[in-house]
């Protein structure tokens, strides 16, 4: 596989429809927005959904969803350790570094930081292993997804009036809420760096499976939350410099791409005016996918 050569930019552009794109924690699970009422999906829930694309695509990931789990290892530590050539590695970071990076595809994509505690040995009860510390730089890196309207959120009350346990009676309704956005066309931008493509070993070939889980996100990823057909990606944009470098900045290329509403009330992708400027030199590779 040969090295990325030349530095790449890229855009998504995807719609929500009576769907919970990326629900908040530390707000009900409401769908995340931003202060002026905007919706917004992080770059991490983007990640996920990446690396849950390879994994179907059969590439090797370390950060393994619990139910996706492939390879029987419960925790990051125990896929790590159970390594040999990470084992091999010991306490060489480049070398243990390296080997995670041939072993994974999102360590080399993403980087990640291996930050394990040391861990009794299997020689003694009272010898402890070294622990690790040793971060990874990817050479991916992704913006939050942003939508380009406010966003209206309907809340629905629902109610559960079975038994969770056997019992003479019936148990009392148990009263709960869900979220959706009624409709929202959202945009990411993402950059992959030459620089750090060398240190990982990320290739011209594992840019293009990047490209392929970009136009294919939200394949396999139906929930009650974002029932089938209710997240589709729009238009993937895909920009390819004629250097390592670069012939312009990240935020220069991702500012040509323009979203604007056609309605005051935009409903589906055609209610909206998408237009990418030309940059002189760089060539931009369009995908509709509706």
């Amino acid at each position: 596989m040969s090295v990325l050569k030349n530095k790449i930019d890229f855009a998504v552009v995807f719609s929500v429809k009576n769907a919970n794109p990326n629900g908040d924690p530390l707000n009900g699970n409401r769908p995340r927005e931003t202060y002026d009422g905007f919706g917004e999906v992080s770059d991490v829930c983007i990640k996920r959904k990446i690396r849950n694309r390879l994994q179907d695509m059969g590439e090797r990931i370390f950060v393994q969803m619990d139910e996706r789990c492939d390879d029987g290892f419960g925790s990051l530590s125990e896929r790590a350790s159970a390594n040999p050539a990470l084992r091999a590695a010991g306490k060489d970071k480049v070398a243990y570094a390296k080997a995670a990076c041939k072993e994974w595809f999102d360590v080399r994509a993403f980087g990640q930081v291996f930050a394990f505690k040391s861990g009794k040995s299997k020689k003694s009860d009272e010898e402890k292993e070294d622990g690790v510390s040793i971060g990874v730089r990817g050479p991916v890196t992704l913006h939050p997804a942003i939508s380009h309207n406010h966003i209206d959120i309907e809340t629905l009350q629902i109610t559960k009036s079975v038994n969770s346990e056997p019992g003479e009676k019936k148990s009392s309704d148990t009263m709960g809420s869900k979220h959706r956005v009624v409709f929202g066309l959202y945009s990411f931008s993402g950059s992959i760096n030459c620089q750090l493509a060398e240190k990982t070993g990320f290739s011209e070939e594992d840019a293009e499976k990047i490209l392929e889980a970009l136009k294919t996100l939200f394949e396999n990823d139906a929930s009650s939350a974002r029932p089938e057909g209710s997240m589709e990606v729009c238009r993937v944009y895909w920009w390819v410099h004629n250097c390592p470098n670069g012939q312009y900045s990240s935020a220069k290329v991702h500012r040509t791409l323009h979203i604007k509403p056609l309605s005051e009330n935009p409903r589906s992708f055609e209610d909206y005016s998408v237009t990418v400027d030309k940059l002189p030199g760089l060539t931009v590779s369009q995908y509709d996918l509706l």
